[in-house]
C-alpha cells in the first residue's frame, strides 16, 4: 500500500501530531510505503526549510528520511488568526493531486478537524470519482479521516469558539464523513458522537492512539539514580508524575496545588514534566518554596520512560482529553491513573479497576485523598498497576495499525 498522513504540523509533545506520527511510522515498519505529509511548522514554531517552501515552485519539499521514522513531505502553509492553534495549507487541493500523481498514493489519512487540510482533500476524492466517472481518471483513492474529536462544550470553549466549532461540524465535518470511506475513533464515545455528526456506524473503525513499544525496549532497563539526581529528585520517594504540555487545558496547576494540600506527607514527590505553554509562569510561581514538588520542564523521550519507570502514580486533572496518550503510556508501564476521567479517559482508566476517577478538574480534595489512599495500600496500588498493563496489551501500536491495514484493504482491491 502507498498511504499519505496528513497532519497540520509536527511535535514530539502533542497527542494529535503524536498520533499521526507514530502511524506513519508503524506503517513504514509493517513493510507499506508511507508519507507523513505536513507543514512547515513544528510545535508552531517555523521549521528550517520554512523560507525554501515559501519560494518553492512545486509547494512542498520530499525528505527520503526524518527524524520521525518515516519519508516526509512539508507543504507550504501558516499559523492562522482564526481559528486559532490551526495551521493553513497553502493551495493545497493541487499540491495533494500532485503528490497522489508522483507518489502513486492509494490512500490518504487526515488527522484533526477546524483547518483546511481534510476539506481539500475530500473535494480532492470527490472531483477524482467525477472524473472516474467520465473515464478521465482512473485512480482510485481511498479517503480515511481521525478528528480526534472534541465537542463545542461551554466548559471548555468561550462562546467565539463553540460556535466557530459548531459551525465546522454543521458546514465541513458533513461533506468530510461523505465522502471519507473510512472514520478512525480513538474511543467508543467518539464513536457515539461522530455518528450524532452524520457518520455511518459502519464507516467507524477504532483507533486508539497507540503505544510505541519501542522506546519502552530501549530505555525501561535504565538505572533512574542518574535522571533524579539531575533533576534534585529523592532517590527514596514516591513519585506522583504529570507529564504534558504544561497548558490551561491539561490544568498541571491543580496537581501543585494537590502537592501542596500533602505537603506534610514524608517520602513524597511530585513531578511535573513537560513544554511550557500558557501555565508554565504560573506553576513557577505557585511552585516556589514547595519542597515535595519538581518542575523539571520538557524532557527527552529516554527521560520520558525512565520517569515513568521511577512513578509510583501519574495525575491527570485535564479539563478536556479525547484519548490521553501519556495515560496509555504509564498504563503500558504498570503505572495507575487518577484521572479527571472527561472525555475519553472515562473510557481508558477504568475506576477503581486500573486508577481512580475523581469528581472533576477541579476536585483537589478529592485527589488528594485519592493518591494517599494509594500510597497507604501499595498492594491495591500495584493491583491497579498490574489491571492497567493487561489492558494495554489491545492499544500497541503494532495490534492496532495491523487493524487498520486489514480495514483499509477490505475497501479496495489492494
Amino acid at each position: 500500500m502507498n498511504i499519505g498522513v496528513v497532519m497540520y504540523q509536527t511535535s514530539f509533545t502533542r497527542g494529535q501530531e503524536l498520533v499521526a506520527q507514530r502511524m506513519a511510522s508503524e506503517l513504514v515498519r509493517q513493510g507499506h510505503r508511507t508519507f507523513l505529509i505536513t507543514g512547515p511548522f513544528h510545535d508552531e514554531k517555523p521549521v528550517a526549510v520554512a523560507n525554501e517552501l515559501m519560494r518553492n515552485d512545486k509547494g512542498y519539499l520530499f525528505f527520503g528520511k526524518s527524524e520521525f521514522h518515516v519519508p516526509l513531505i512539508r507543504v507550504d502553509g501558516y499559523i492562522s488568526n482564526w481559528p486559532r492553534r490551526r495551521v493553513m495549507f497553502r493551495d493545497f487541493l493541487s499540491i495533494m493531486r500532485n503528490l497522489v500523481d508522483c507518489f502513486n498514493l492509494d490512500f490518504i489519512i487526515s488527522h484533526s478537524t477546524l483547518w483546511n487540510g481534510p476539506e481539500e482533500i475530500a473535494k480532492l476524492i470527490a472531483w477524482k470519482k467525477m472524473l472516474r466517472d467520465q473515464e478521465l481518471d482512473e485512480r482510485d483513492v481511498i479517503y480515511a479521516h481521525m478528528s480526534h474529536y472534541q465537542p463545542p462544550d461551554p466548559q471548555n470553549y468561550d462562546v467565539i469558539e463553540r460556535t466557530y466549532r459548531a459551525t465546522w461540524n454543521t458546514m465541513i465535518f458533513p461533506h468530510i464523513l461523505n465522502t471519507a470511506k473510512l472514520v478512525l475513533c480513538t474511543t467508543p464515545i467518539e464513536t457515539s458522537q461522530i455518528v450524532a455528526l452524520g457518520a455511518q456506524r459502519k464507516q467507524c473503525h477504532l483507533y486508539p492512539g497507540g503505544i510505541d513499544e519501542e522506546p519502552f525496549q530501549k530505555y525501561w532497563s535504565n538505572n533512574p539514580s542518574s535522571f533524579l539526581e539531575k533533576y534534585a529528585i529523592p532517590k527514596e520517594a514516591r513519585i506522583i508524575t504529570y507529564l504534558g504540555t504544561v497548558e490551561e487545558r491539561k490544568n498541571p496547576l491543580a496537581v501543585v496545588r494537590v502537592a501542596k494540600i500533602l505537603k506534610k506527607l514524608e517520602n513524597v514527590h511530585f513531578v511535573i514534566a513537560g513544554r511550557p505553554s500558557n501555565q508554565h509562569s504560573i506553576i513557577k510561581e505557585e511552585s516556589k518554596g514547595l519542597r515535595n514538588l519538581s518542575y523539571i520542564g520538557e524532557i527527552s523521550e529516554e527521560e520520558k520512560i525512565i520517569l515513568i519507570r521511577a512513578s509510583y502514580l501519574n495525575v491527570l486533572l485535564s479539563h478536556m482529553e479525547a484519548l490521553g496518550l501519556t495515560q496509555l503510556e504509564f498504563m503500558y508501564g504498570g503505572i495507575p491513573i487518577i484521572t479527571s476521567a472527561v472525555g475519553g479517559q472515562k473510557w481508558v482508566v477504568r475506576d477503581k479497576v486500573d486508577g481512580i476517577h475523581v469528581k472533576s478538574p477541579n476536585d483537589l480534595e478529592g485527589t488528594a485523598r485519592a493518591i494517599k489512599t494509594l500510597l497507604e495500600n501499595s498492594e491495591l496500588r500495584d493491583k491497579f498497576g498490574v489491571n492497567a498493563k493487561d489492558r494495554t496489551k489491545e492499544f500497541t501500536l503494532n495490534k492496532i495499525v495491523s487493524e487498520l491495514i486489514s480495514r483499509l484493504a477490505s475497501l479496495t482491491h489492494l
